[in-house]
């Protein structure tokens, strides 16, 4: 047998070589850097999603909820936040849940700038929501502006849940509230009846208090790490359970959870996490 030994020649690394090598590095990291902060923050995702509920109504079979999150009007873009709007109306929802951080503020100074951004919001069963930590100003400490939003989402015909139940033509909806200002509690409910709970940080479902919950609990808060490596997680998550970044998980015992990535931002960055509005589809659990 003959053996060949091979020596693969590199190119000589000359000067102009080097040059073009790094000047391409430089172009490259721009271009996502451009990609990360002009384009994906503002490309919205619409998401489809079945939910199945046991005991639906059949007169729900069929219809939508839609789900917003993280809006963060002061710092997220008002035109980008504009046409979101038009997007949601658009998609015509039967029932319609925000679910948190309307704001960015330190002390509700941008509470008379959320009904410019809302009060157009359309649904036909009623629009409701929850306050994120966000929403109680800068340090999550102040229920004095979580009130002051609570009046004008009230005027613009949104009705923010403080750890409320309400009945929404035989689908019943809980509202709870922020868990980082320490507002949170799973209120009594009846199990019997077909379920959502909308609670801001989905941390708030590993706590104490969901026992005989059944169907379906909303978040937002995470969104979805605002940067995700490629077929990787999120390095930074704003929670402490690292599942729960984005999309839906089984909890079990008949519990679901999903998590949205939002719409807005504190800082104007995104990579791999678009942001998200989530269009519901009620559908009823097979009676087994």
């Amino acid at each position: 047998m003959i053996r060949y030994n091979a020596v693969m020649r590199l190119p000589k690394l000359t000067r102009r070589r080097f040059l073009y090598a790094a000047g391409g590095a430089v172009v490259s990291a721009c271009g996502a850097y451009g990609y990360t902060r002009w384009i994906e923050p503002d490309w919205l995702d619409v998401v489809h999603h079945d939910m199945p509920l046991n005991g639906l109504p059949a007169s729900l079979v069929g219809k939508t909820l839609v789900q917003m999150s993280d809006l963060h009007i002061g710092t997220t873009d008002p035109d980008y936040l504009a046409q979101c709007v038009v997007t949601v109306n658009a998609l015509k929802p039967d029932i319609l849940v925000i679910t948190g951080d309307f704001m960015t503020c330190r002390e509700g100074e941008r509470v008379d700038s959320v009904p410019g951004v809302v009060e157009s919001l359309q649904a036909p069963y009623g629009v409701y929501a929850v306050a994120g930590n966000h929403d109680y100003g800068g340090n999550w400490n102040q229920p004095e502006v979580a009130d002051a939003l609570g009046r004008r989402l009230d005027d613009c015909g949104i009705r923010l849940l403080r750890n409320e139940v309400v009945d929404v033509r035989g689908l019943q909806l809980l509202g709870l509230d922020d868990l980082w200002a320490k507002q949170f509690r799973v209120v009594p409910h009846n199990t019997a009846k077909p379920t959502v709970a909308i609670s801001h940080n989905p941390d708030s479902a590993d706590l104490p208090g969901w026992k005989n919950f059944r169907g379906w609990i909303l978040s937002g808060h995470t969104h979805g790490g605002q940067c995700r490596f490629p077929f990787g997680h999120a390095p930074i998550l704003p929670v402490k359970n690292k599942l729960y970044s984005a999309g839906a998980f089984d909890l079990g015992r008949g519990r679901s959870l999903y998590v949205n990535r939002g719409l807005g931002y504190v800082h104007k960055l995104r990579f791999n996490t678009r942001p998200e509005v989530t269009v519901f589809r009620l559908t009823a659990n097979p009676v087994v």
